[in-house]
């Protein structure tokens, strides 16, 4: 967590400050900006990682980097096993990061070492989304009690809406149209909100969940004290769930990635569910459709143009 009343005015215009310390203003700068509690904690985990390389390297300071020393911390996360989306993600943190620093400190004679450096290649193969044979079988470990029903709604709502994780915690009661089944992420990617939808079966689930509780929380899910679901309770529950119905865990994401690929193969359109998902553009979205040659071979026969002329 960020200790903001333990960052003083020194520790932000001292240029020799510790790596470390920079890295704190720096979180502290981008809280001031209103970003979310989930994107902090990504800049957090990525430049913590970063600098405990670069004290296992006796580099202190910023001003000690150079273009080499940043392409050798790429190979070492390469060699610790990241796959190339992580290790894209530690990169443009860094870039980030050394960008502010460099405008924040305005230092004499100081070349940005990053500018040299170019971002790691980032594979084009398609994420493989959880299939929904897994999925039924989540399901049915879910009984009759309180979690029972709470689990089973959460895992259909999770498919249903294709949200991230902390998208799906944040919810609260008052953000659902339980009659029509929209509902409002107010806390999405970047601080910008967007609408989501639920399906006749999936609102079904959620009105058995709500039977059960009988607690006075706002929020949408919760745990069995009435205490708002967390990240982490939330995993818990798809590893617990997995390993009753002896599946491998997936992971949230793989759920918002199973959302993306069945809508696609359901015919909505590309630019509608840019929009469901909340995605800038639609080069990420292209990652998680993961189409099989049989999808490919289905949207042709839908769309042959010599089958479907009138000769």
């Amino acid at each position: 967590m960020l200790q903001s009343n333990k960052i003083n005015q020194w520790l932000i215009t001292d240029q020799d400050a510790h790596i470390y310390t920079w890295t704190e203003s720096f979180l502290f700068d981008r809280k001031a900006q209103g970003l979310s509690q989930g994107t902090l904690y990504y800049y957090q985990a990525k430049l913590k990682l970063f600098a405990s390389y670069c004290d296992s390297q006796a580099i202190t300071k910023i001003s000690e980097l150079t273009p080499n020393i940043i392409r050798e911390y790429l190979v070492y996360l390469e060699q610790k096993g990241h796959n190339p989306g992580g290790i894209h993600a530690c990169y443009r943190v860094l870039k980030t990061f050394l960008y502010w620093w460099e405008d924040e400190t305005e230092p004499e004679g100081w070349k940005n070492p990053i500018r040299k450096v170019k971002a790691p290649k980032l594979s084009n193969e398609p994420i493989e989304p959880v299939d929904l044979d897994t999925i039924s079988k989540l399901l049915a470990t879910c009984g009759d009690s309180f979690t029972d029903k709470r689990d089973r709604a959460l895992i259909l709502f999770l498919l249903d809406t294709g949200v991230r994780a902390g998208e799906l915690c944040s919810i609260d009661l008052v953000d659902i149209d339980r009659f029509f089944g929209s509902v409002l992420v107010r806390k999405g990617k970047g601080g910008k909100p967007r609408m989501v939808f639920i399906g006749k079966k999936t609102r079904k689930a959620i009105r058995l969940y709500f039977k059960t509780r009988t607690d006075t929380s706002p929020a949408l899910w919760v745990t069995k004290n009435g205490n708002r679901l967390s990240y982490w309770g939330l995993r818990e529950i798809i590893r617990r769930r997995a390993k009753r119905a002896n599946v491998p865990t997936p992971k949230i994401h793989d759920f918002r990635r199973a959302f993306a690929l069945e809508c696609l193969r359901n015919d909505v359109d590309i630019y509608s569910l840019q929009k469901l998902m909340g995605h800038a553009d639609l080069q990420v979205l292209r990652r998680y459709l993961a189409q099989t040659t049989e999808d490919i071979q289905e949207a042709h026969r839908k769309a042959s143009p010599v089958d479907r002329w009138r000769l």
